[in-house]
């Protein structure tokens, strides 16, 4: 079973090289929790298969992704969090860089909870 720190490593290793399917057929829970800032087009969803549809639609409304930056994960017990920044393009939209926190509990060696931090583009 992999450690906490373990699971960060290859997490970051993953979506460092854009292989996200695999994170989530890799790392994740069964039964995972994944939440987005309220606002978001999808707030909360819960179980494996939800969170590869939701993948699914953000990779839809993406036209170009440009770059991807992940830091280091700052790992204490159970937790880790990790810094995203996506430089990327999205469908009838300007290029524009989202920003993140991304935060991740881990029971048994899977992830079984994720939740991101950032700030909502404005409506006007």
């Amino acid at each position: 079973m992999k450690t906490t720190q373990e699971v960060a490593e290859r997490l970051v290793e993953l979506c460092t090289s854009m292989q996200f399917d695999t994170a989530v057929s890799e790392l994740y829970d069964d039964n995972i929790t994944s939440r987005e800032p309220q606002g978001a087009m999808i707030e909360f969803v819960e179980g494996k298969e939800a969170v590869i549809q939701k993948g699914i639609q953000f990779n839809e409304m993406v036209e170009e992704f440009h770059a991807l930056e992940v830091s280091e994960p700052i790992v204490a017990g159970n937790h880790f969090s990790v810094r995203m920044n996506m430089d990327v393009t999205m469908k009838g939209a300007p290029r524009s860089s989202m920003d993140e926190i991304a935060l991740y509990h881990v029971k048994d060696g899977k992830i079984i909870a994720e939740q991101f931090f950032y700030e909502m583009p404005s409506q006007e």
